[in-house]
């Protein structure tokens, strides 16, 4: 496929649909586009920029075309005159649509302009919380704080374990002394209701013990190598019975690999908090 075609199939795939673009058009396009009989205030003098094209004699504007631009960048596409003449065939595309669903009426009914007031609240929200990040930034003294407690949480070293659930610790009792009887493990767990590990006799892979509900936790890290627990350990899930198979050293990531998630989360919580202060503060009937 022709380069040019490939961005511009790209473009109706994906960008085609962003919700900066959809955003724009919510609110009527008026700060992009303006038509001949009703110009928008950036048409009206004539030292403003040319429209960056017209159709049917409406102008998009070149402030919309470079928002569309900046979108397909920060994709990952590289800024060339195939992207460029791309994205004006796919506006042309858009303005096209546009007018004929005006045409249609389409514009005027309670559903459709539900979804453009939602896809306008969402490109505000958006670059209000880039925006709040931007003022707001997470420092790494944070970060590394995370990482050192998110460390500490999973340990030095990982389980290779199996388990079998069951709803009653009756039902756990009996599995533990048909394994004293010499039982397999294996064949036990198909009455694990476990759905993820029954069929596997029970095997949970290898895991660190942060992974688990602190009294599976515990019961685990508590088991010496080919040991299974004596007694029913109760979680809310109901009963387990479990199996050490072996234990090996974790090597746990490195504070810059795991920065970029370390990032994120610490971004999601400062946003909900944010969220939390606004509703505190909010007058909701």
């Amino acid at each position: 496929m022709h380069k040019s075609m490939q961005i511009a199939a790209a473009l109706v795939l994906g960008a085609s649909l962003s919700m900066t673009a959809m955003a724009a058009d919510a609110v009527g396009g008026r700060r992009a586009r303006a038509s001949a009989a009703s110009p928008s205030p950036a048409a009206a003098s004539p030292a403003t920029e040319a429209p960056f094209v017209k159709v049917n004699g409406v102008s998009i504007s070149q402030d919309f075309a470079d928002a569309f631009i900046s979108e397909q960048k920060a994709r990952g596409a590289p800024d060339s005159p195939e992207l460029r003449n791309a994205v004006r065939d796919e506006l042309i595309r858009r303005e096209l649509l546009v007018q004929q669903a005006k045409k249609e009426k389409l514009d005027k009914k309670p559903e459709i302009a539900a979804k453009i007031e939602v896809a306008r609240q969402a490109a505000l929200i958006g670059n209000f919380v880039q925006q709040y990040l931007q003022k707001n930034p997470i420092k790494d003294e944070q970060l590394k704080a995370e990482y050192e407690k998110a460390k500490a949480q999973v340990g030095g070293t990982e389980y290779k374990a199996r388990h079998i659930l069951v709803k009653e610790e009756s039902e756990a009792a009996a599995i533990i002394a048909s394994l004293k009887k010499g039982a397999k493990f294996e064949e036990l767990a198909k009455q694990s209701i476990d759905p993820g590990s029954k069929d596997n006799g029970g095997d949970l892979n290898w895991a660190p013990p942060g992974n688990y509900v602190k009294p599976f936790a515990d019961a685990l890290t508590g088991l010496e190598k080919g040991k299974y627990t004596e007694t029913p350990v109760k979680s809310q899930f109901g009963y387990h019975v479990i199996l050490l198979e072996n234990t090996r050293p974790m090597t746990f990531p490195s504070f810059d690999e795991l920065k970029p998630r370390l990032m994120q989360q610490a971004q999601a919580q400062q946003v909900a908090k944010m969220i939390d202060d606004l509703r505190a503060k909010a007058k909701v009937e």
